[in-house]
């Protein structure tokens, strides 16, 4: 007879929501609180240990120190010796001032730090890993650097690791919006950090003396050299204005200017006497040319010959006439010719002068220009001189840019280590390294914790959870439902019972299959179990042992016979005459036995189909418990001959992919599994997981009903 068809599954697959849920985050967390509290208890005794025995106090010792930002100066020399501004980059610069190797080099030498163990490491006893090192590079034949180094440079070299351990005992803050800095030193000794934190404030404090100091000396030097060569200079000038006075004849810009008017007087001189003798000499060739006398009067335009003319007839005033004539002739003649020798003088006037003008002018030029620079020099030199005698009269009055504001006060109590603060961050460390341990083993939990999980990652419906039975031995457990019959055991057998047999109503299975992914999740426990609740209801049931490999059944019941499934599929028996009935559970069982056949052979043969309709006939309830179908392949060859495939699931212990590669195990040969089972359930671990709430024998309600 062939099995029928299973149900559907009553659950289709839902993806799981990618959305945080914070009351499972808090539950998850809630859940795992007793190693969170264990983590917390941990990370305190670490940190109270830390905080109490191993860590070594240190006391801190602060200095307050300001920085003036308006100095009042006596002289103004702003420019060699003024005060620091106030502006962020200024106050930057101090803090990096207070912390240079220079300053600190200082502070190691006035206090001799060099020969303090606690800055100077190399004074302390060697550690074990300096040996464990020291050891291994001798066996090696390393050698070490620092026997090559000479004497000097080995100085040198502590001197400078003393340096940077001073600077990682320090701390140099500036107060916000203010000019006020603190510098804290950390040390084993609350006196020897008080000491170190005056000792750097007077050493910055004398560095900034010392820096205007240089500064001063340095000024007063090159100016002194600069008035020594500007004086020369200055004389050098003088000397060549005076050489070129005495070389020269007077000049100045007036003399050139009665020069000027002398050269304008002497063009005009000679234009005028140009144009007369123009005049004259047109005149001439007139009175020449006139061969009257009536012409030549009104050519000379002389006014005896105009009254000579009138008589010129009369041989006396003829005579007169001609002798006036010769006389305007004469003159007329010397006139040109004294003008005509004038002329060329006048020339040789103003070439002389305009000579003279020119080097007069340029000699003016170069005096001036001689006179500016011995100006100059004279200017540059009072000005230096009397920056000279300021910086001088400042040397002795120089204050610095800051002033301590306190000293450093010996602490009373040790500022390290803050055992309270310690230990509440121990804490918070325990609590948050556990939360996250906790939180993920929650995200690779990969197990079935409830009944939702199972249903909606397989599709396939739960017909049962079924808690872990107690008892050491599998005789014990079987023994307890029996004497339990109200226990939550005995009553989640009933509910699987009962889901089993309405699975399929018109046609109740009879024949079922009970198998699992692995070993150990507790299959062979239930099929005894479902075979004991079957057999307290009337029912004719037999429980077959088809795990012939293994064949546990023995450690169940007591007495055993030789022969079992074996020899009958083989022929040599008839299941009558190997069947066990087990009167403690009212059950036939038909026990496995050796063989030399192939149990997958012998579960595909027609003579195992035989049995099946045989015991189909005979029985109420056909129970066949079936290895692990992910370790062998009999349960999916047997699985075409029953009504239904019960799959049994181990509560938070079985991972999800050898569940699901199970089932699909069976839907790959045709047969489905009908129904799952969350087997081997821990109520406590239930409730500790946050389900104990919701699930009937496991929730707080359920203690009323049932008696275990």
């Amino acid at each position: 007879m062939k099995a029928d068809t299973p149900i559907a599954p009553r659950h289709a697959s839902v993806a799981p929501s990618d959305v945080l849920d914070l009351g499972k985050t808090f539950a998850t967390l809630w859940r795992g609180k007793l190693f969170i509290i264990f983590c917390m208890f941990v990370t305190i005794f670490a940190g109270g240990y830390y905080a109490y025995v191993a860590a070594t106090p240190m006391f801190t010792s602060t200095a307050v120190v300001m920085l003036n930002a308006r100095e009042e100066q006596v002289l103004d020399l702003e420019s060699v010796v003024g005060g620091l501004g106030s502006d962020t980059s200024t106050v930057n610069t101090e803090v990096e001032v207070l912390r240079s190797r220079s300053l600190l080099r200082k502070v190691v030498a006035d206090l001799n730090l060099v020969d303090d163990p606690e800055f100077n490491t190399s004074l302390q006893p060697p550690s074990s890993m300096s040996v464990f090192r020291n050891y291994v590079q001798q066996q090696l034949g390393m050698k070490e650097a620092s026997e090559t180094r000479t004497e000097e440079q080995i100085a040198t070299r502590r001197e400078e690791a003393t340096i940077d351990n001073l600077l990682g005992a320090m701390s140099v803050r500036n107060i916000p919006q203010s000019l006020v800095f603190t510098v804290s030193l950390s040390t084993t000794s609350p006196e020897k950090s008080a000491q170190i934190a005056d000792s750097l404030v007077e050493q910055y404090i004398l560095n900034q003396l010392e820096v205007k100091f240089a500064a001063t000396e340095q000024a007063t030097s090159w100016l002194t050299e600069r008035v020594t060569e500007l004086q020369v200079s200055l004389e050098e000038a003088e000397s060549k204005v005076k050489n070129f006075r005495s070389q020269t004849d007077l000049v100045s810009p007036e003399a050139l200017e009665v020069l000027e008017t002398q050269v304008k007087d002497i063009r005009a001189r000679i234009e005028d006497a140009m144009n007369v003798m123009a005049n004259q000499e047109a005149r001439l060739v007139m009175l020449e040319a006139a061969s009257t006398p009536e012409s030549f009067v009104a050519a000379a335009q002389d006014r005896q010959l105009e009254q000579l003319l009138s008589r010129i007839n009369q041989p006396s005033i003829q005579e007169a006439f001609d002798r006036r004539r010769e006389q305007i002739l004469a003159r007329t003649r010397l006139d040109i010719d004294r003008n005509s020798s004038q002329i060329p003088t006048l020339e040789q006037s103003q070439s002389d002068l305009e000579a003279q003008i020119s080097r007069q002018s340029a000699d003016l030029i170069t005096l001036q220009q001689l006179t500016r620079e011995a100006e100059a020099s004279r200017l540059l030199y009072e000005h230096f001189l009397t920056r000279l005698k300021e910086t001088s009269a400042q040397q002795g009055i120089q204050q610095a840019d800051s002033r301590l504001l306190s000293h450093a006060v010996v602490p009373s109590r040790a500022s390290w280590p803050r055992k309270r603060v310690i230990l509440v961050l121990s804490a918070v460390f325990g609590i948050a390294f556990g939360s996250i341990i906790v939180l993920l083993r929650e995200l690779r939990q990969n197990t079935y914790r409830t009944v939702e999980d199972l249903e909606q990652t397989t599709g396939i419906a739960v017909f049962g959870q079924v808690p872990k039975m107690p008892g050491r031995k599998r005789a014990e457990t079987m023994n307890y439902i029996k004497n339990k019959p109200t226990s939550a055991a005995a009553e989640a057998v009933r509910n699987l019972r009962t889901s089993i047999m309405l699975s399929n109503v018109d046609r109740p299975p009879k024949v079922v299959l009970v198998s699992s992914s692995v070993p150990g999740e507790g299959k062979t426990t239930l099929a005894f179990a479902l075979s004991q609740n079957l057999a307290s209801m009337g029912k004719r049931v037999v429980l077959v042992e088809g795990d012939i490999r293994r064949r546990v059944f023995s450690v169940y019941l007591e007495n055993e016979k030789a022969k079992g499934l074996v020899s009958v599929l083989s022929g040599d028996s008839t299941w009558r005459e190997v069947m066990t009935h087990s009167s403690e559970m009212g059950i036939d069982v038909l026990r496995a036995d050796k063989g030399p056949a192939n149990p997958a052979d012998l579960f595909s043969s027609e003579s195992f189909a035989g049995l099946i309709d045989e015991l189909r006939a005979e029985y109420h309830a056909v129970i066949i418990d079936q290895p692990p179908v992910l370790v062998v392949p009999d349960a999916r060859i047997t699985a075409q001959h029953v009504d239904s495939v019960l799959y049994v699931v181990a509560w938070d212990r079985t991972d999800q992919d050898q569940v699901q590669a199970g089932i699909r195990e069976f839907a790959s040969v045709g047969r489905p599994v009908t129904g799952l089972v969350l087997n081997q359930i821990n109520p406590r671990g239930m409730k500790r997981y946050g389900y104990g709430g919701k699930y009937g024998a496991y929730a707080a309600y359920g203690s009323k009903y049932y008696v275990n």
